[in-house]
């Protein structure tokens, strides 16, 4: 079983390529979906317990938890021995089931690939990319997006002309959904044909 990390900086077009590998038949694990789940679940009690009223309604309240990670390294590694073991718990899981299911190839779609480490975990990676106008355009057209979030966000991501040196394929959504949708098809096709 081939595993493919798909990443991409913020704005690239990263989730609408994930459902372009879904509609091929790639299941996904999708590390964002999972870390809402996990806030609305077995995490909540344990957020709660090292960062006092952050929970709000039985889940982790985003707006509630920020003052208390955000620009500080040391609440942020905290949060992140919390959450990150759940998510890989939940992970496996569901590449034991891909296996189990004999499927040939699976998506782990992980916003924060290279930054995290994750690329140890794939097999093959994939860079969702657009040119960086295009990128500014479709984030700053987001509901509560400022420019000072957009590069604070930035700031902690691996810039895209690196990124897309370490990847095994792009894809370039800058170019409409029609090349993009090529693209998916023809990083499915070369996988198929190498392993």
């Amino acid at each position: 079983m081939i595993r493919i990390g798909l990443t991409g900086s913020i704005g690239m077009g990263k989730s609408t390529t994930a459902k372009m590998f879904a509609a091929e038949g790639v299941p996904v694990h999708d590390a964002d979906a999972t870390v809402h789940m996990l806030y609305a679940g077995r995490a909540a009690p344990l957020v709660e317990a090292a960062f006092p009223g952050t929970v709000r309604d039985g889940r982790v309240d985003r707006q509630l938890l920020s003052p208390h990670v955000l620009g500080q390294p040391e609440a942020m590694k905290k949060l992140e021995s919390i959450v990150h073991p759940l998510v890989r718990e939940e992970e496996q899981a569901f590449l034991d089931k891909a296996r189990a299911d004999r499927r040939r190839h699976v998506m782990m779609d992980i916003p924060l690939l290279f930054e995290a480490g994750g690329e140890r975990r794939v097999d093959v990676i994939v860079v969702v990319t657009a040119d960086a106008e295009i990128q500014r355009q479709r984030v700053l057209a987001r509901p509560d997006m400022t420019k000072e979030r957009f590069e604070a966000i930035l700031s902690k991501q691996m810039p895209d002309a690196e990124k897309r040196k370490r990847a095994h394929f792009l894809v370039d959504t800058g170019l409409g959904m029609g090349p993009a949708q090529r693209q998916v098809r023809a990083i499915l096709k070369a996988l198929a044909g190498c392993c």
